[in-house]
C-alpha cells in the first residue's frame, strides 16, 4: 500500500518550502502526495434563500479562481516532480480541515509550512501550524 501525504499550500513562500520537503519525503518513501488548498469559509452565519443562492455563486467563483491562481501552476511546476501528485481544494477552519483530509485520506502525515510570524493575534489565537501539530491525527511536520 502506498502512502499517502498531505502538503497544506496557500501559494506563500512558506507553503511552497512545505510542499517542496513534502515532494523529497514522498520521493523517498515512494508516497502519493495530495496538496490541498483551503479556503476559510464560515457556516454561521444567517442568510436568506437570496443571500444562500448568491453565496454559493460566490463559493463557485472562489474555487475556479483558487484553481486557476493557486494551484494549477504549483501542478504544472511539480509536473515532472516523479511522484503522483494530486491538488484539492476545501473550505473551512485550515487545521481542523486538514485533519478531516487526513483521516478521509488514510494520510500518513501532514505537511505545513511556517511563516515565522510572531505577532499579537498569533500569540493570543495561535497560528495554523501550531493548532495542527495540537490536532492532528498523524505526525504534523513544520517546515521553516
Amino acid at each position: 500500500m502506498v502512502d499517502t501525504f498531505i502538503a497544506a499550500y496557500d501559494g506563500s513562500e512558506a507553503a511552497g518550502r512545505a510542499v517542496d520537503f513534502a515532494v523529497k519525503r514522498a520521493k523517498a518513501g515512494k508516497a502519493r502526495l495530495l496538496v490541498v488548498h483551503v479556503l476559510e469559509w464560515s457556516p454561521y452565519s444567517f442568510l436568506t434563500q437570496e443571500e444562500l443562492a448568491e453565496r454559493h455563486k460566490r463559493r463557485n467563483q472562489e474555487l475556479d479562481r483558487a484553481a486557476k491562481a493557486v494551484l494549477d501552476p504549483l501542478k504544472a511546476k511539480l509536473k515532472d516532480s516523479g511522484i503522483e501528485i494530486e491538488t484539492a481544494i476545501k473550505y473551512g477552519h485550515v487545521a481542523e480541515t486538514l485533519c478531516d483530509m487526513a483521516k478521509a485520506e488514510g494520510a500518513a502525515q501532514i505537511f505545513i509550512g511556517r511563516t515565522g510570524s510572531s505577532s499579537l493575534m498569533d500569540r493570543i489565537f495561535g497560528s495554523v501550524a501550531g493548532s495542527l501539530a495540537q490536532i492532528a491525527p498523524v505526525p504534523c511536520t513544520i517546515v521553516p
